[in-house]
């Protein structure tokens, strides 16, 4: 990530377009700002972006189109998603394609900054410590903090969103452990869930997509009205 980070805002509303780019610059981001997918696109080539804001509804297309195209073609790219406080699916699925957060309109710019530099942090790849490399193993697979990487049983890497490795790591720094959502998302977002805030429940369906059902059973127990529990063992150590 760079010094001062790249956002790239979406959104067809042209007051939400200025006044999000003069604030976050004054918050000191770099913002270039597109009003539809034909700008976005423009915008996307002709420069490194760190982060898009993305308005769900934009007059030549869908923004979760434009965010399922943009997990497929920059997956290390986040997206923030802007939607209206009725459009709870949207949220939803736009979770399920990507996205790392969302906030809902009306919303406060202070809010939204906080959502970005948590984001960033999320992404950004940690500096691996030369002499202590800490790896925790489970049902086959490697997860590792210091470089943010988790590795199948045969070593290729599984592409997780820098939300989805929070989660993960959560759950494998503390085995066997219940796990509410309110405390996972305390743990890796630093915030408190709105009463019907699901992005735990997604992520967790994505992680167990893309991780797999092991010979051995399921990675995760669910309990009802409880929240969630690694139901594997994990082992931890340090080197290769």
């Amino acid at each position: 990530m760079q010094a001062r980070p790249t956002i790239l805002v979406v959104d067809d509303d042209r007051e939400i377009r200025t006044l999000l780019g003069r604030y976050l610059e004054a918050q000191g981001f770099r913002v270039t700002v597109a009003a539809d997918r034909r700008e976005f696109e423009a915008k996307l080539a002709a420069a490194a972006v760190d982060l898009v804001v993305l308005d769900v509804m934009l007059p030549d297309g869908s923004g979760l189109d434009i965010c399922r195209g943009l997990a497929e073609r920059r997956p290390h790219v986040p997206v923030v998603l802007l939607t209206a406080l009725k459009e709870d699916v949207d949220r939803i699925i736009g979770l399920e394609l990507g996205a790392d957060d969302y906030l809902g309109k009306p919303f406060n710019p202070r809010e939204l900054t906080a959502r970005i530099r948590a984001v960033l942090r999320r992404a950004a790849p940690a500096e691996p410590e030369p002499s202590r490399a800490r790896r925790f193993r489970f049902a086959g697979f490697t997860l590792e903090p210091d470089t943010r990487r988790v590795l199948d049983a045969a070593g290729n890497p599984v592409d997780l969103t820098g939300a989805e490795f929070e989660l993960l790591q959560a759950f494998v720094e503390r085995p066997g452990r219940l796990l509410s959502r309110d405390q996972l998302l305390d743990l890796t977002q630093g915030r408190e869930r709105d009463p019907f805030d699901r992005s735990v429940d997604v992520l967790m369906s994505r992680i167990r997509r893309k991780l797999g059902e092991p010979a051995e059973g399921p990675l995760f127990k669910t309990v009802r009205n409880a929240g969630y529990q690694l139901a594997v063992r994990v082992e931890s150590g340090e080197g290769p």
